[in-house]
């Protein structure tokens, strides 16, 4: 059939004097130079799609303070240690940062909201920081802490701040859980490393502690 319609063509363009050959070359031409152009056009309009798409998110800093571009928005607790006055125990606040956050983690802050006991002590020189989960534990991470007893706040910053991608778990050690049992709860918050962090809030953690000898 191509053969033929090849033959046909070839045939007409005799009957026109010879022109027809002419003819099918342009027609031919026009048509490989418009393929070729509809090809570029198609690679000039989605190249740049593309490359908007890999580019990789920036801490967003506003009148001299430094967000988040995507924060991260929840924090796990684990306690392994469940019953008042117990020993050698540590409370576990892990968190992912976000792939597109932008900035890495430059520290966190964590407030004790309620429970009976306002007294237990922690120690802020026996925290320590690493990446993974508990019990199954990666590198470690170096961290500073503070702890304001009277406020019962812990104030922990990131030397090395984690990057976007990593979870993070921080560890903080009391000398005894709580004398009282209750559900004690804590309020996390994440700082962007970088100028006047705007903390992003994580949500609460909760803590329950039990009586050794239930009634």
């Amino acid at each position: 059939v191509v053969g033929g319609f090849r033959l046909a063509l070839q045939s007409r363009g005799s009957e026109a004097g010879g022109g027809g050959d002419l003819v099918g070359v342009e027609q031919r031409e026009r048509l490989r130079r418009g393929g070729a152009a509809l090809a570029l056009a198609t690679v000039l309009v989605t190249v740049p799609a593309l490359s908007d798409a890999v580019r990789p998110a920036r801490a967003v800093e506003l009148q001299g303070q430094t967000w988040f571009a995507k924060p991260p928005w929840k924090v796990v607790f684990r306690n392994y240690y469940w019953y008042v006055m117990q020993t050698g125990g540590e409370y576990y606040f892990t968190l992912t940062l976000p792939e597109q956050a932008g900035v890495g983690l430059g520290g966190l802050l964590i407030q004790q909201t309620r429970g009976v006991d306002r007294q237990f002590p922690l120690m802020a020189e026996r925290s320590r920081a690493f990446l993974g989960l508990p019990r199954r534990e990666g590198a470690a991470i170096p961290v500073e802490a503070d702890f304001d007893n009277q406020r019962r706040i812990f104030s922990l910053r990131f030397p090395q701040p984690p990057q976007p991608g990593q979870t993070i778990t921080v560890a903080l050690r009391p000398w005894y859980n709580p004398t009282q049992a209750d559900t004690y709860m804590f309020a996390v918050q994440a700082l962007p490393a970088g100028p006047n962090p705007v903390p992003a809030s994580l949500g609460f953690a909760t803590m329950p502690i039990y009586s050794a000898f239930p009634l």
